[in-house]
């Protein structure tokens, strides 16, 4: 796994909602937007599945995920790469419905998608667009 800079982090926090993309054993992507999402650790994302359909199901399949955030003020946009790993049950799954219920209990908060950052690239336009950062 990869530490990701202040910065993305920052531009995690102040974006809502985060574009996130999954695909298909085969292939076949899937984009959303997600309004639960936060920073565990330098390494690690917790997305709150409350209705996810086809996200579920490919995450179920397929672990890849890709996050996308952007900052107007800073002019900044990042896209991280990573596994994700659903729980439905324990330690992670009660800390999901927690938070979930304290931002909104009426929401279903169905499963906790726990992602391991594997790679942080930059999302500007320019002459860096795509390039690693870590």
């Amino acid at each position: 796994m990869v530490k990701m800079p202040p910065e993305v982090k920052e531009t995690l926090a102040k974006q809502k909602p985060i574009p996130i993309a999954t695909a298909t054993k085969d292939g076949t992507p899937n984009v959303v937007f997600v309004g639960l999402l936060k920073v565990l650790d330098d390494e690690t994302l917790m997305l709150a599945d409350n209705y996810f359909l086809k996200t579920a199901a490919n995450l179920s399949e397929n672990p890849r995920i890709s996050i996308l955030c952007y900052d107007s003020e800073t002019k900044r946009s990042y896209q991280i790469k990573g596994s994700a790993k659903v729980y439905k049950t324990g330690p992670q799954f009660e800390e999901m419905r927690k938070w979930v219920h304290g931002t909104n209990p009426k929401l279903p908060a169905k499963a906790a998608v726990v992602v391991k950052v594997e790679a942080v690239y930059d999302s500007m336009w320019g002459p860096s667009a795509g390039k690693l950062i870590v």
